[in-house]
Formats: structure tokens, C-alpha cells, sequence
């Protein structure tokens, strides 16, 4: 019988980043991370000012998940990020209400947490106290250009 270990939501591994005091540590947790290609996403559609969004600012009208159930995860759904991002030919071709409206399915199916982030990240704001740019680029310098 195989043996599956709960992968953290990115909203707990953000909280497990935060958490230590030390920058050190902080990098440390990132560090623990840096090969996990959602939470690589989120970061970079936060801070990477190359990422511009196709969606407008703000909070778009939606209703949360119930955090003891929720449909999706955000460790799945980041690779819709693409239907989201100015430039990129799969978010051109669509309509912006469509594209909006996926947005919002996308919102609705994760945990309420990482729906947060999700708003968040399109609207450039770190989606938790302590958690920079600058501790983003040395953590993972690979990441973002400086």
C-alpha cells in the first residue's frame, strides 16, 4: 500500500515562511520550496513586474470556498495561471469576460486562504506580512531578476 503524504496548501507554507524571526530562517523555508512549481508561480506573479495581469484590479466579486471542503487546490490550478497573463496567446484569444469569469471559478475551487492570495498576486501586494521581494531574490535567485 503506497504511502501519500498531504502536500501543505500555499497558504500554509507562505504561514510556515513568516513564522521563523530570522531572515536566515525565512530563506531557509523558501529554500525547503524552491522546487515546487505553484508556489514558484505565485511568487513570481507577485513580484516579477514582467508578469502583468489580464484581469482587472481589485477584488473580483466571488464566494469563497468553505475551508473544510473546497474543490481544487491552488497546488493544481496555477496552471491556469496562463489564461491570466497579458501577452501570453492563450489569455489574448479570450474574451475578458470569460477570462474574468474563470478567474473567479478559479477563486470559488481553492481554499479560501489561497483564494486570497490568488487576489493578491494578480494585484501585485504580497499576500503575507514579511514576505518581500528582496527575501524572495535570495532565497530563490533563479526567480526573479534584480
Amino acid at each position: 500500500m503506497a504511502n501519500y503524504a498531504k502536500r501543505n496548501e500555499i497558504f500554509e507554507i507562505l504561514d510556515e515562511v513568516v513564522k521563523p524571526k530570522s531572515r536566515k530562517d525565512k530563506i531557509a523555508v523558501l529554500q525547503k520550496y524552491e522546487k515546487l512549481m505553484p508556489l514558484r508561480d505565485v511568487l513570481q506573479g507577485t513580484f516579477d513586474e514582467r508578469i502583468q495581469w489580464n484581469l482587472p484590479e481589485g477584488t473580483p466579486p466571488y464566494e469563497a470556498s468553505k475551508p473544510e471542503s473546497y474543490p481544487s487546490t491552488l497546488l493544481k490550478q496555477h496552471l491556469q495561471f496562463k489564461f491570466f497573463v497579458k501577452g501570453l496567446r492563450e489569455s489574448e484569444r479570450l474574451n475578458p469576460i470569460r477570462r474574468e469569469r474563470m478567474f473567479i471559478d478559479m477563486l470559488e475551487s481553492v481554499h479560501p486562504r489561497d483564494a486570497e492570495i490568488l487576489v493578491s498576486m494578480v494585484n501585485k501586494k504580497s499576500p503575507v506580512k514579511g514576505l518581500t521581494i528582496k527575501l524572495v531574490q535570495e532565497a530563490l535567485p533563479d526567480l526573479i531578476p534584480s
